[in-house]
């Protein structure tokens, strides 16, 4: 694997980072509904974040530690903007993952990669649903 492979990985990783802490407080505030679907989210940004520190590793790169903190971009008090955190959170993975994909130069990142950003869709269109957005879905999902 090259250079690029491990700069797209530690950006892909950083938007994780940011997505575990970001889940936290969309768990605080979501509707007790979701919690199993908040839950399952969180577990799943926590997994990729998780491989993607062992593919850092496997390069022989150095691992990023997470910031102490992130400022969410939008003020979370109630189950609404709880749940449009999680559209940013998904939309930044999203833009994150794609941007790894077309970075990447081996097949196995790459389709890291790819895997990573249809997860991250998936669970962007459910979160679209929830709030009503229609499509729930976007052509190419992560695209700037």
């Amino acid at each position: 694997m090259s250079g690029a492979d491990s700069k797209a990985l530690t950006d892909a990783l950083s938007a994780e980072y940011a997505a575990v802490f970001a889940y936290g407080v969309i768990a605080a505030y979501a509707n007790p509904d979701r919690e199993r679907l908040v839950a399952e989210y969180t577990a799943a940004h926590r997994a990729r974040r998780d491989s993607t520190i062992d593919a850092l590793k496997g390069l022989g790169g150095t691992v990023p530690a997470p910031a102490a903190a992130y400022t969410s971009p939008v003020p979370v008090d109630d189950p609404i903007p709880a749940a449009k955190l999680a559209v940013v959170v998904e939309t930044d993975t999203a833009t994150a993952w794609r941007a790894a994909a077309e970075a990447a130069s081996a097949p196995e990142v790459r389709r890291t990669a790819v895997e990573a950003l249809t997860e991250c869709a998936l669970r962007l269109a459910t979160w679209q649903s929830i709030l009503g957005v229609n499509p729930a879905t976007t052509a190419f999902p992560g695209q700037p």
